[in-house]
């Protein structure tokens, strides 16, 4: 890699404050300052391609009102450079970014892109610059109104209510009380500091946001003087530093921003507050408390501290015997444990949370939390706990697998917690002597020293109780509602009137596109620009000692990525349940030569890491799909044996009849898939309303969607009774899956990392018995329920369903590119933009399932009608070919995002069990890059199939579920529920 010291060092606009090569990170990071304005950047000269831009901005709030999370929506809507309604929009449809985003934090709000594509890189630097710099915010109220705020009235004599999407997205946020503990939490913990308010607003306050306290916001910290900008990847810095400099730095002065985030003074004596949450009417209040103990520990700029409090929050809490869980566990309190260390602001802190315990539990919770770290911190931590949690960290980090997320972005994101308060952007990137030092600190009293100095000999803590109440959302809409309409009866006539005439003008100039002239200013590539070959699938089938291995040859940075893979097509349906609960209990039991807690620790002291899953597969050429439990393995080429070994003792030596810790394992599934169906409600509701129809989505439903859920909260509520059950049902699937005919192997690695396999593949595939090989098929009930589940949410998630299979209608590429329409156009502007819902998702897959889903939305009724309208829209689509080719690079963008070698290898395995081949893959391909307006037209057809199945479901608010029950077949409640009155 060329060093582009002498560059960048020759740039008279710009001071070199550092300038050192990153090891670690393969690259040579320079710390600048613009001279002019003090604008601070950093750059990591890499070879990546997959480049990175971020600038950022200090932007403490001084309130809850959520200021700094609106104005992250409203600068994307329009600059003056880009005067458009929604560049954002305009960006996701039609640039090759590989991540386009922003993000509101605690203390700063920044604003991400990255692409592979040089001229679309620069194109999008250009628009979030200019969105950052001059945006139209104070031009134009609507944006305020639109992304924060505003009264909404359509008639005189109607109901006066708010709506914006900030406010609908955090009646979201403060639906989950995962969600709530945090924020009172950092409340509690941070009373006089900018983490005691919510950057994100609290819906009760987002509502006392003034258009002139926003505007003011906006330009106390909206300045080069207070920037953070970030360079990353494979590209010449100096041009761009240039560029910068030219077009927008250097058209500023100087200017004193007083953003420094101050330091929280540490407290005398711990502090206690109580604060509630909202159940329903049927839910347990007695064991619904939170008990939760924060303590401020470490130090955002030790480099030492910063991974060595993450190491502590997997040995105290995280690895499945962690010994504060287990204490509490044992001790009856809660039946979840959560929590762990909170960085990434100027003062961390150390949280442990009981999760369902009871009120009077709070002494007994304080005593076992202190005792257990006392006892810790004087008799000593489990050293292989502590190395296998080193090992942990460790192997992440060098091997920089974010998923979907480019690695460039992570760093960026990483930098700021050191770079924000005054530190050096490569302190936490620089990890090498950290784990050394980490390493030599395990065994010799270096962590058990943190637990002494930090969480037992320190004043400076909160305790926390999030105390249940009954009804509390219908409760509080009820009151805003009475607050509305005292408020409205205080107007007069004229002020009526006028609130009338704003929501109609806010109506119309959300129905009102950006002019053709106004598009045209964003900068777009074209569709000569898209590469025309579709990237190939990397799979290749083989066989080993007698066993089908699907192989991806791929270069992998000498780590193997192992899946074993048993088709659950040996399992009744009856005992699916089982299977999705298998993922959960294995790895967390004793086995014959470990207890779970030793078992933890010997996977992370040899490998990355084993997990167990449960997917499938749809059958792209016969119909059908294939169900599969998988065991994964991360690990070292060189290891790979070891990766083997674990699995065969976990899948053939596990112990399932230790009763006490089934039952916890219960309860930690209730418990996250608690969080995730609230987190998540958009993917339960296409799930559920999908499985009514798709014999996939059925199985998926069985072992890991709502129906599943209600498996485990039944198995919780009568353990006593059915633990024998539920053991033997373990033990039956256990029987049926793991046997040597059902097993199939899927490897990426190299050729050197595949040399290692037929050896290592025998200490699995040789203990293995033959199975029966009998099988059960799995069918869709073909009733169309179309349920609303009822919580205590303020929001709802709206899904509408179907499948055009069997209509005659052959799949075409053109579908993905009604993704990105729909998503980005037709959904957007009527579920978002007009509707306030924070987000619309679509899709319609080669198997023939659809889906349309909102997500924390406002309405419901509203939403469906809003999908029976789109063969309409389709009907009458038109687009000039700027705007066709926009699609196109919207979709083969998302098609186009560089993939992990991990992501490389799942990707292939999909292939091969789909029958998916290099040719469909490039005829879609074709058919996206050759779209015309024709072809969208044509896809009215489709999209009337999947609406005519009428699959629908909906989650969320309990009154407006009952109040749009004309939907429903069924309304159940999400939690604790079995099907009560019928719908209709």
């Amino acid at each position: 890699m060329h060093s582009q010291r002498k560059e960048i060092g020759s740039l008279s606009a710009y001071r070199v404050l550092d300038a050192r090569e990153i090891r670690e990170l393969n690259s040579e990071g320079f710390v600048l300052e613009h001279k002019k304005t003090g604008a601070r950047l950093f750059l990591m000269s890499t070879d990546d391609e997959n480049k990175v831009f971020c600038v950022g901005f200090r932007t403490p709030p001084g309130d809850s009102t959520g200021v700094p999370h609106i104005l992250e929506h409203s600068v994307l809507c329009g600059s003056e450079k880009f005067p458009v309604k929604d560049p954002f929009v305009e960006l996701v449809k039609g640039s090759m970014n590989t991540f386009l985003n922003a993000m509101t934090y605690p203390d700063k709000t920044v604003y991400p892109i990255a692409s592979c594509n040089d001229r679309d890189f620069q194109n999008l630097m250009d628009v979030y610059m200019d969105a950052v710099l001059n945006p139209r915010i104070g031009k134009e109220k609507k944006i305020f109104m639109q992304e924060g705020w505003h009264y909404e009235l359509s008639e005189p004599d109607g109901e006066l209510t708010y709506n914006g999407v900030v406010y609908n997205e955090m009646k979201g946020e403060f639906s989950s009380p995962e969600s709530l503990l945090d924020r009172y939490t950092k409340a509690a913990m941070f009373p006089d500091t900018c983490y005691g308010f919510e950057s994100g607003g609290d819906p009760e306050a987002i509502v006392n946001l003034t258009y002139e306290d926003y505007l003011a916001f906006y330009k106390k910290y909206y300045h080069p003087s207070n920037s953070f900008i970030y360079l990353y990847g494979d590209m010449d810095m100096a041009e761009k530093l240039e560029w910068l400099d030219r077009e927008y730095l250097g058209k500023y002065e100087r200017e004193e921003v007083d953003s420094e985030i101050q330091i929280q003074k540490a407290f005398k004596e711990p502090v206690e507050q109580e604060y509630f949450y909202s159940v329903s009417e049927t839910d347990d209040v007695e064991n619904a408390v939170y008990l939760s103990l924060s303590t401020q520990a470490g130090n955002e700029l030790s480099p030492r501290e910063y991974i060595a409090f993450q190491v502590l929050e997997y040995v105290l809490l995280d690895a499945p015997a962690a010994p504060l869980k287990k204490a509490l566990l044992d001790a009856g309190i809660g039946d979840d444990i959560m929590g762990g260390y909170d960085n990434g602001i100027l003062q961390p802190y150390f949280t442990v949370a009981a999760k369902n315990a009871r009120k009077d539990q709070k002494g007994e919770f304080l005593a076992v939390v202190k005792g257990t770290l006392r006892k810790l911190a004087l008799g000593g931590l489990d050293e292989k706990s502590l190395r296998a949690g080193i090992n942990l960290y460790e192997f992440q980090y060098r091997e920089a697998d974010f998923g979907s997320a480019p690695k460039g972005l992570m760093y960026g994101l990483q930098c700021l917690d050191s770079w924000l308060y005054g530190g050096d952007p490569m302190m936490h990137l620089e990890y090498e002597e950290t784990f050394k030092a980490l390493k030599e600190g395990a065994g010799n009293g270096y962590f058990e020293g943190l637990i002494k100095k930090y969480l037992l000999d320190n004043p400076y803590e909160a305790l926390v109780i999030l105390s249940p109440e009954r009804n509390m959302t219908a409760r509080l809409e009820a009151e805003t509602a009475e607050k509305l309409a005292e408020y409205k009866a205080g107007l007069s006539h004229d002020e009526i009137l006028d609130l009338v005439r704003q929501t109609k003008e806010l109506k119309e100039y959300q129905d009102t596109p950006s002019t053709k002239e106004e598009l045209e200013l964003i900068p777009l590539l074209g569709r000569s620009d898209m590469e025309p070959e579709a990237a190939k699938l990397i799979f290749s089938e083989t066989e080993v000692d007698g066993i089908t291995v699907v192989r991806h040859d791929t270069f992998t940075s000498g780590i193997g990525y192992l899946k074993v893979l048993f088709d659950t097509s040996r399992v009744p349906v009856q005992d699916l349940p089982y299977v999705g609960l298998l993922k959960a209990v294995l790895g967390y039991v004793d086995t014959a030569r470990h207890t779970y807690g030793d078992l933890s620790s010997e996977i992370f002291l040899n490998s990355g890491g084993v997990s167990f899953s449960v997917t499938a597969f749809p059958d792209l050429k016969n119909g059908g799909f294939t169900g599969l439990f998988a065991a994964s393995v991360r690990v070292l080429y060189e290891k790979l044996d070891f990766g083997f070994e674990i699995l065969k003792e976990i899948l053939t030596e596990s112990i399932l009849e230790d009763e006490k810790r089934l039952r916890e394992i219960l309860n930690e599934v209730r418990s996250k898939s608690q969080m995730r169906l609230m987190s998540s409600g958009h993917t339960a509701a296409v799930s559920r309303a999908t499985s009514y129809f798709s014999d996939v989505s059925y199985y998926n439903e069985i072992t890991a969607g709502i129906d599943y859920f209600q498996s485990v909260e039944q198995w919780v509520r009568e353990f006593d009774s059915k633990k024998g059950e539920i053991i033997a049902g373990l033990k039956r699937v256990m029987g049926a899956l793991f046997t040597r005919d059902n097993m199939t192997v899927s490897y990426t690695a190299d050729d050197r990392g595949f040399s290692f396999l037929p050896e290592a593949m025998k200490k699995l595939s040789q203990a293995l018995p033959e199975g029966e090989k009998k099988t059960y098929a799995v069918k869709a009930p073909g009733i169309r329920r179309n349920e609303g589940f009822t919580s205590s949410s303020k929001v709802n998630y709206v899904a509408r369903c179907g499948s055009f299979a069997g209509s005659g209608y052959p799949y075409t590429g053109v579908l993905r590119l009604l993704k990105v329409a729909l998503n980005y156009d037709y959904l957007w502007i009527n579920l978002r933009v007009k509707g306030g819902a924070y987000g619309c998702m679509s899709a319609i897959t080669r198997s023939g399932d659809g889906y349309f889903v909102s997500y924390r939305d406002p309405n419901m009724k509203e939403t469906n009608d809003i999908y029976e309208g789109i063969p309409e829209y389709l009907e009458h689509f038109d687009a000039d070919e700027r705007d066709m080719a926009k699609y196109v690079i919207g979709t083969i963008s998302e098609l186009d995002t560089p993939l992990t070698p991990s992501q490389k290898g799942a990707r292939g395995l999909a292939a091969w069990y789909s029958g998916l081949t290099d040719e469909m893959v490039q005829k879609e391909r074709d058919e996206i890059l050759n779209a015309r307006v024709e072809d969208v037209r044509a896809l009215s057809g489709i999209v009337r199939e999947v609406l005519k199945t009428g699959a629908l479901c909906a989650i969320g608010n309990e009154e407006k579920i009952k109040a749009d029950a004309a939907m429903f077949g069924a309304i159940q409640p999400l939690y604790n529920g079995t099907a009560s009155e019928d719908g209709q």
